[in-house]
């Protein structure tokens, strides 16, 4: 049953400016993970880093920011104006019953500002803390450990260039936690033990696998699996991942290494040994070396979530296993046990592949989560020769 309109509290969302069209999918992908919807009760300016969301309540809140790498902190939203005067009487209206817990005489607290697109000094960040005082705070001031943290937030605008005097919007609000920003340090590709050309950035694996809704106990495949980076995120999230891949020596961790100085990989080089690295091995299930356009799966629904990043032929070769002429006599003549060498892979037969792929081994609600490149030339021609393919099962 949804939640009536009345029993959503607001909270003010922090994101970080990267990966902008990414944000909205994966706030929404992560509310939807946890019993909730996005809903907002004004506007969102998906370039801003501001925005104002209704969440049914602190504890799914704090589990959104528990995976989002797309937003800095939530906080409780106590008060918003356009102006100082608007931001004091919004605050004047906040219900006292709400704001008295955290106010006691026995708690204690800080107040901390934060400003986008401008910097304050010293004197004006207290002299803003200070018009706060006739709000009711009866407890300590503790600036290193304290109980209760609040904040107010300034919005200046989009333009770096132009800057007003004043800002657009004022927040204040009780801050909730923060986000897993930590994690795409953590998890750089450049710390990796095993790592190839196309291997993916910490910060999209993790947005890929928020969209996908992995959770625990998933089972996860790649059909493109590479080096793993895709398995890696999911993993963290406490899914079993599993991958193919065409090439041997990227499944097997032989051949040249990607990384200057160094001609030949080492035996610590393979998809296992970076989940190793991290402490996720338990939940790696295997890398087979196979191809994604002959699936070597018994068939039904197998995997709850399919994460992907084809090969676009750039930096890395789109091909299949398959006579280069594929000559349909060459084919009948063949034994079962024949391994083609391999053929081009135009892109619009890989997503068609993929896409029936899904169809048939993704479980009824699971996830498919790739990407698309765009080269806007070509873009409508490859839209238009997959849509000419039916997939019923993936229809809504």
């Amino acid at each position: 049953m949804a939640l009536a309109a009345t029993e959503l509290r607001r909270y003010l969302l922090l994101l970080a400016q990267e990966h902008l069209e990414f944000r909205l999918p994966e706030i929404t992908s992560l509310l939807s993970l946890y019993g909730g919807q996005f809903s907002s009760e004004q506007e969102i300016h998906v370039n801003s880093p501001f925005w104002i969301l209704n969440i049914p309540s602190e504890e799914m809140a704090r589990g959104l920011m528990k995976r989002t790498v797309c937003a800095k902190s939530i906080f409780e939203l106590w008060g918003h104006g356009r102006s100082a005067g608007e931001l004091y009487a919004s605050l004047k209206n906040y219900p006292m019953d709400k704001m008295l817990p955290y106010l006691q005489s026995d708690s204690t607290y800080k107040i901390r500002t934060h400003t986008f697109n401008k910097t304050l000094t010293q004197a004006q960040k207290i002299k803003k803390i200070d018009a706060l005082e006739f709000l009711p705070f009866k407890g300590k001031v503790n600036l290193k450990n304290p109980e209760h943290i609040f904040w107010i937030l300034e919005d200046y605008g989009m333009d770096p260039n132009n800057v007003p005097e004043e800002p657009f919007h004022l927040y204040f609000g009780r801050w909730i936690a923060d986000g897993q920003r930590e994690l795409i340090e953590s998890y750089s590709v450049k710390k990796r033990h095993f790592i190839g050309n196309t291997s993916m950035d910490a910060c999209l694996s993790f947005i890929m696998a928020n969209h996908g809704r992995v959770k625990p106990n998933d089972v996860v495949y790649d059909p493109f699996v590479g080096t793993g980076g895709l398995l890696i995120s999911s993993a963290h999230f406490g899914a079993y991942v599993c991958g193919t891949d065409i090439d041997y020596n990227t499944i097997h961790g032989l051949g040249k290494a990607s990384r200057k100085n160094q001609k030949w990989r080492g035996p610590d080089e393979n998809i296992r040994a970076n989940l190793r690295q991290y402490g996720l091995e338990k939940y790696y299930l295997d890398a087979l070396v196979s191809d994604s356009s002959r699936p070597i799966w018994r068939k039904g629904m197998l995997f709850d979530v399919i994460i992907t990043d084809p090969p676009y032929g750039i930096r890395e070769a789109t091909r299949r296993t398959g006579s280069q002429k594929e000559a349909v006599k060459s084919a009948e003549r063949s034994t079962e046990n024949h391994i083609f060498v391999s053929s081009s892979y135009h892109l619009s037969d890989i997503f068609f592949d993929l896409l029936k792929f899904a169809a048939e081994y993704l479980v009824m609600g699971g996830r498919l989560v790739y990407w698309l490149p765009i080269y806007r030339p070509e873009y409508v021609f490859l839209i238009s020769d997959i849509q000419k393919r039916s997939f019923p099962a993936t229809r809504a």
